[in-house]
């Protein structure tokens, strides 16, 4: 059975317009949102189970919805520690069996997840951000990542970022953004999975036969690019 899903429909048709503005007005100003209580918590044990790994590569799956793209994450990189950030307690819940040794799934805000990571001097040797919920209304690019005021922080992590979307424009506007924040040159590019596909998400939309995109893009850790450094990252004072 061939399966069936949606294509991204927008009246977009390049580059938002005002993309360069807002990620240049994410670079002049902190984001002073109060990070919140239960993010703190779950990083806390986060950065608990961390520790016990030995200093094993840190890989982040941000956004990892049910947690499978975790898992096949671990199974792949044995020797790393994953962790998997969601906000949903019940995609999190889902079953897909047991969760490797080497995986934790943390239920959080990312958004303050990452601020805090970067304040923690957190340095990911793989950072994932697999099929965000796109936002094709023009209206809405500030809740895309490339025009979210976290988009430094995102950034600043460093790491092999690796960004996968069934829309291309999102991934070039990504790459946009990466561009103009650390001057690395980043692009979007056609991806096919094969047979491992890492998350339900791209399965359906690959045996739909929608194309897919992807960046990937290798950054320095460099706290520098968040207006007012690390710990503004994570509200705190210096």
């Amino acid at each position: 059975m061939t399966a069936r899903s949606r294509s991204i429909v927008s009246r977009q048709t390049g580059p938002h317009q005002d993309l360069a503005r807002r990620v240049a007005r994410a670079l002049a100003h902190p984001l002073r949102r109060p990070l919140a209580a239960h993010t703190r918590e779950a990083f806390g044990r986060a950065r608990a189970w961390l520790e016990r790994r030995d200093g094993a590569p840190l890989i982040l799956d941000a956004g990892c919805g049910v947690g499978l793209s975790t898992r096949r994450l671990a199974e792949q990189y044995p020797a790393a520690a994953v962790i998997g950030v969601d906000r949903s307690a019940d995609r999190l819940s889902r079953d897909h069996g047991r969760l490797p040794d080497n995986a934790l799934l943390v239920r959080a805000d990312l958004v303050d997840f990452w601020r805090l990571a970067l304040a923690e001097g957190w340095r990911p040797a793989r950072h994932y951000l697999l099929y965000p919920n796109p936002y094709p209304k023009a209206a809405h690019l500030k809740m895309r990542w490339q025009g979210h005021p976290v988009l430094p922080v995102i950034l600043a992590l460093g790491g092999r970022l690796e960004l996968r979307s069934n829309w291309r424009l999102y991934v070039e506007e990504f790459a946009l953004a990466v561009t103009q924040v650390t001057g690395v040159t980043a692009e979007a590019q056609p991806y096919v999975p094969g047979e491992a596909c890492l998350t339900p998400f791209e399965q359906k939309y690959h045996a739909s036969g929608q194309s897919l995109w992807r960046l990937v893009v290798e950054l320095p850790h460099a706290p520098g690019l968040v207006p007012g450094g690390a710990l503004a990252a994570a509200g705190e004072e210096a």
